[in-house]
């Protein structure tokens, strides 16, 4: 089955302060008809990359069969992590981010493991401007970062 996966995180302009993030599963099943599947939570005293893989993660743990999956985010940190195989370095070779150890090395495990089971690509829309797939899950982010719903912190 090809599923599309739109994701976003939301940090709200401070990492300090509440943010959220949203997924969107959509399929077509064998009749044709079209299938959408949400979640969203928020968070605070995270960063938006955080919550852009929380974001990916979610949506990829949901599904319960393997399946061809393209996630389409607004984030370039995740898009290019994997078509850019800086995965495979951080992970694999530890490789250094230019401030020192890779950040979110918990949440790259955590995510390749719910990769496993899928062919997964990864496409990158830039965010805010109009492409109704990021909008749709901005509204997602928005809506948990604005809920009562808000953690301490985010841990996996």
């Amino acid at each position: 089955m090809k599923v599309t996966l739109y994701t976003d995180g939301s940090a709200r302009g401070n990492p300090e302060g509440p943010g959220g993030y949203g997924a969107v599963l959509q399929y077509i099943d064998r009749t044709g008809t079209l299938h959408e599947r949400e979640y969203s939570a928020g968070y605070k005293k995270t960063t938006n990359n955080r919550m852009e893989l929380m974001a990916v993660i979610v949506g990829l743990e949901a599904l319960t069969k393997p399946c061809e999956v393209e996630v389409i985010s607004d984030s370039k940190y995740v898009t290019d992590a994997f078509n850019k195989n800086w995965i495979d370095g951080w992970l694999k070779k530890n490789w250094k981010g230019a401030s020192g150890p890779v950040k979110n090395v918990d949440l790259w495990k955590r995510l390749l493991k719910a990769k496993a089971p899928h062919q997964v690509t990864f496409t990158w829309v830039k965010g805010h401007a109009g492409h109704p797939e990021n909008e749709r899950c901005d509204m997602l982010a928005t809506g948990a970062a604005d809920g009562s719903d808000l953690l301490d912190d985010v841990t996996v």
